[in-house]
């Protein structure tokens, strides 16, 4: 590899979105004579601690998740975390910040608390010194909004809240409830899949609504948003789930 990938400074990070754990990459393990127990799930880890990063020598060789290496995504490793998930990873010498989608395990060197890609290594700004003092963030996928193009407020993650976007007073068009937005098909019929066997009756009103490379799993149709409101409060309660009205 003698250069760079075109539109590289293009490469968007990633959205916290839900995703099935590995099945075996979040087993316990020992590495080094080190014993690692992997978290049972995202959102409840928070750390100070050395980043190093990796690129070329691992450049297309496998991960824990049996996926690729590509030191030009934005990903890292780390020991414990759950995989896959996301975390915000923040410089603390220069105060730049990046959420990164955690699929791999490592590294395990003492001190060392995340390996970055290396381009994500490069928009943290450390790549020429190897390392960088970071504090680490596990996220949840409701640490963003589930609607990208509504640009919805994130949803407090410890016990969520039905989400109220503005709506044309359509008469008695259906209303539906967005409870997930994802940039794959296959995650989006995972989560729908995963949803059906937590709502019982409410299963068969699951679908998923695809927009461009947009795939939206929703809930619907109400016949009005009072209905819709009622619905959004109970499923959110019962289910810890976000809900989004949209048309």
């Amino acid at each position: 590899m003698d250069s760079f990938p075109a539109g590289i400074d293009q490469i968007p990070e990633p959205l916290p979105r839900w995703e099935p754990l590995h099945r075996w990459a979040n087993n316990p393990y020992t590495v080094l004579g080190q014993n690692f127990s992997p978290l049972p799930r995202p959102g409840e880890l928070k750390q100070r601690g050395t980043a190093s990063w990796y690129g070329r020598k691992f450049h297309g060789q496998k991960t824990s998740t049996g996926e690729i290496y590509d030191m030009f995504a934005i990903t890292a490793a780390h020991p414990t975390l759950p995989i896959p998930s996301y975390a915000r990873v923040t410089n603390v010498k220069n105060g730049r910040s990046i959420i990164v989608r955690v699929n791999d395990r490592g590294p395990f060197l003492h001190g060392r608390v995340i390996d970055l890609s290396f381009l994500a290594a490069c928009r943290l700004g450390y790549t020429m010194n190897g390392s960088a003092e970071v504090e680490v963030e596990s996220l949840l996928a409701s640490d963003t909004p589930t609607n990208v193009a509504a640009a919805v407020q994130p949803v407090v993650a410890t016990k969520p809240k039905p989400i109220s976007i503005p709506l044309a007073d359509a008469g008695n068009g259906a209303i539906y409830l967005q409870l997930g937005a994802f940039g794959s098909l296959a995650n989006a019929e995972n989560f729908r899949n995963h949803l059906s066997s937590q709502l019982d009756s409410d299963a068969n009103k699951l679908l998923i609504q695809t927009i461009g490379q947009l795939h939206r799993v929703r809930l619907g149709p109400y016949p009005n948003r009072q209905s819709a409101e009622l619905a959004a409060e109970r499923i959110s309660g019962e289910h810890q789930l976000p809900a989004v009205l949209s048309h």
